[in-house]
């Protein structure tokens, strides 16, 4: 059972002049977007900076593979061998290279999927998670449902054109600020190039990424490139600054380049590098050397701030009414969660800020415990020689009480 604490969350020791350079949010007249859908948001909170018909279901080719990269992720076993599925990588578009017989990794599969954008990756690793395509387009729709993608349906693992498969640029952007939570996706598709083992037997080769966006734009961090003759250019990237996270998606872009790069020079001159409040948190401990331990969070939470967000952000507090000692330095007693406009952003563990040992009673030695049980014992005796004393005065009083009765009834002597 946990307490829930909800505040407001201030601004970490920011001057007024501070709020007052918080620029209002404002649409550059001259910003020519040649996207047939876009979106651009920051990543902490999820607001939208810029979006063009951003709720539009539109087919999103290989930048399908951040879904099926992060439930390949999210599996489990990245470095365990097995042999690939011969019909599955038998595939057209781009490869990571895969022959049939090959040993390969999910870690392998997941380089083979963000850098050169392997359809035989993705669908290597369909089949070994859920034992077939249509089965694993299951869980990448079950996925979608679960992180409030509404305007999506996966029909492939690769992105190659289904019947209804598709996304909007926004839920594009949902995912991909899911899937940069996961710290092994967000090494991975940030890298250049790899050096990735796998074949029969595994052997070195170097894979390329093909997402020219991370050595022409300072701050890039990732994510996917992905075109079909049907959805056009397609690219989902995401930027950092001074601690500011951005994430844009271009579907159907015959100027994706540029545009993100336009794009990005927009939103970071919209917003403005915060750290939120960590609040001064205490948790009662039972049976420790002291009564109560502080509690600590170890990154504290940095968004891009403008005017409209600023006041929607506020936090709870999940913390259970006492711990039990002893407690070690850096365990975790609870939880800190942000909001914006009601929406869950973030949750981070409150961790104990030092150790608290047990409090330990001291055994009794022999003369202290023969000296409890000698009290005891007088104890007793003193009791039951009160209550003695008690009946008799009883009995004493009742025989008195008769003889009164007897000398005193109808308020005349009997003789």
């Amino acid at each position: 059972m946990y307490t829930v604490l909800k505040k407001w969350a201030v601004l970490c020791i920011l001057p007024i002049w501070f709020l007052f350079s918080i620029p209002e949010m404002t649409v550059h007249a001259e910003m020519d977007i040649s996207a047939k859908a876009c979106i651009l948001i920051e990543s902490a909170t999820g607001e939208i900076l810029f979006e063009k018909n951003a709720e539009e279901k539109l087919p999103m080719a290989s930048t399908t593979k951040i879904m099926t990269t992060l439930l390949t992720i999210e599996s489990g076993d990245l470095d365990a061998e097995f042999r690939v599925d011969n019909q599955a990588i038998h595939v057209e578009g781009s490869s990571m290279g895969l022959q049939e017989n090959d040993l390969v990794t999910k870690r392998a599969l997941c380089y083979g999927m963000l850098l050169p954008s392997g359809n035989d990756a993705a669908n290597a690793a369909a089949v070994a998670i859920a034992g077939s395509i249509p089965a694993f387009a299951e869980k990448m729709n079950a996925k979608a449902k679960e992180i409030g993608m509404t305007r999506t349906c996966f029909v492939t693992p690769s992105g190659l054109e289904g019947t209804g498969h598709g996304a909007s640029a926004h839920d594009m952007a949902i995912l991909t600020r899911e899937a940069l939570q996961n710290e092994t996706f967000r090494e991975i598709c940030g890298q250049t190039s790899a050096l990735v083992k796998f074949g029969n037997p595994p052997y070195e080769r170097r894979l390329y990424n093909s997402n020219k966006l991370l050595r022409m734009y300072d701050g890039v961090i990732g994510v996917k490139t992905g075109f079909t003759d049907e959805a056009g250019r397609c690219l989902v990237s995401a930027c950092e600054k001074n601690g500011v996270t951005l994430i844009c998606v271009t579907l159907n872009d015959p100027n994706d380049w540029n545009d993100h790069m336009q794009l990005y020079d927009y939103g970071f001159s919209q917003v403005q590098p915060v750290t939120l409040e960590i609040p001064e948190v205490h948790q009662q401990l039972l049976n420790g050397v002291q009564e109560q331990i502080s509690l600590k969070i170890e990154n504290p939470v940095v968004i891009g701030a403008t005017k409209q967000n600023i006041s929607g952000i506020d936090y709870k507090i999940l913390l259970a009414p006492f711990s039990y000692a002893p407690v070690k330095e850096g365990e975790e007693l609870g939880k800190l969660e942000y909001y914006f406009n009601g929406i869950k952003i973030c949750s981070l563990p409150l961790l104990a800020e030092n150790a608290v040992a047990e409090k330990i009673i001291p055994e009794k030695n022999a003369i202290m415990k023969f000296w409890d049980k000698l009290q005891t014992i007088l104890k007793n005796s003193n009791e039951t020689r009160e209550r003695e004393n008690r009946n008799g005065r009883n009995q004493n009083t009742e025989i008195h009480c008769r003889c009164g009765i007897l000398f005193t009834a109808q308020g005349r002597k009997i003789n």
